[in-house]
Parts: structure tokens; C-alpha cells; sequence
């Protein structure tokens, strides 16, 4: 099965990000567009994985989390990869104690690897993934529109993450929680 681990968002962060893809979307932009709900920080893609793994993933990853603390994260502006000159991917800048989210990540990528899963080979930056530049249509306004958007701001506490099974379907990948993994307060 088709496996990540990840920082869900809350409620507030949805509705925030909601209302500036709603901005984004009204540029008419050949984009496509990432279902809300479905939105979430990725520590670590896993792919396609034996579902008689996921016990000793689970617990690998609790065990590498266990001395973690939740922390304060923050939605912090929209941008795109690679630049602005050629849009692949429009996304919400995350920032906050990003100190203690990338050791989060360093831990899950190590218990990753410690049970079989290569490490990634890009450096980790996090972000929301909020849609896919599809053409070249009516990219100056979406650009202008992401730069209005840079002052987007909106904090929650990342006190958890899950892991997700990913569903591929014809409308978009399904997600469903096969495990969450409290940190401690």
C-alpha cells in the first residue's frame, strides 16, 4: 500500500488555506488544485509499502518520537517551486520552532532507513503543496496573486503526526489514517 507519514492540519489552517486557494483559483490559471481536506506537512514519503510492515514501521517511528515534544508551527506566506519565472508547484511556506521539525523529520527518516526505506536525497523544506501548475495560461495574475498572498499567516500546534495509506483514484489520491503518533507536552 502506498504509505507517508505526516503533520495534519487543524480545522483553522484548512479554512485559512481554503479561502486563499479560492483567491488563487479566481486567476483562471491552468492549475491543479490540491483538495483541502487532503492537505498536509510530509516528514517522510515511504511509497509503495508490504502492509505486514506497518507494525514495525509504526513502532519504529513511535520509539524514534518518544522523547519529541509538540511545538508551534506556522502557515507563513505562499511561493512556488522551482521560482516564479517557471511555476511548478504553488505552496504555503511553513516556519515557526522549524528547528524542532526538521529533527522530527531527521528522527522519522532514520527510523525509516533503520527498517529498510532510503533516506531522501533532497534536503527537506517544509511547505504545503496547494496545487500543480498544469500550462502557462494566465500565469502572470496567479503570480501576482501569490505575491498579495505572502502576508498569509496563521500558527497551530503540531502536538501529533500520522501514518497515511494514499488511495490513488481517477478525482485524486484518497488519504486514511492507519496510525497516530502523539507527541509528548
Amino acid at each position: 500500500m502506498r504509505t507517508f507519514v505526516a503533520i495534519p492540519l487543524p480545522a483553522e489552517c484548512q479554512s485559512m488555506l481554503d479561502q486563499m486557494q479560492r483567491e488563487l483559483r479566481a486567476c483562471s490559471a491552468e492549475v491543479g488544485w490540491a483538495a483541502i481536506p487532503s492537505i498536509h506537512l510530509t516528514l517522510k514519503f515511504l511509497g509503495e509499502v508490504n502492509p505486514e510492515v506497518l507494525p514495525k514501521l509504526a513502532e519504529s517511528l513511535e520509539a524514534a518520537s518518544e522523547s519529541a515534544q509538540g511545538f508551534e508551527l506556522r502557515l507563513h506566506g505562499l511561493g512556488c517551486f522551482p521560482n516564479q519565472k517557471s511555476p511548478r508547484v504553488i505552496w504555503c511556506r511553513i516556519d515557526g520552532n522549524t528547528e524542532a521539525l526538521l529533527r522530527l523529520q531527521q528522527k522519522m527518516e532514520a527510523a525509516c532507513n533503520e527498517i529498510g526505506f532510503p533516506p531522501e536525497e533532497r534536503a527537506f523544506k517544509p511547505h504545503l503543496t496547494l496545487g500543480r501548475v498544469k500550462g502557462k495560461r494566465n500565469l502572470q495574475p496567479l503570480i501576482d496573486c501569490i505575491n498579495i498572498g505572502s502576508g498569509l499567516e496563521r500558527s497551530f500546534r503540531a502536538d501529533h503526526f500520522n501514518i497515511y495509506q494514499s488511495i490513488l483514484k481517477p478525482q485524486g489520491a484518497v488519504y486514511s489514517v492507519l496510525k497516530t503518533i502523539t507527541l509528548r507536552e
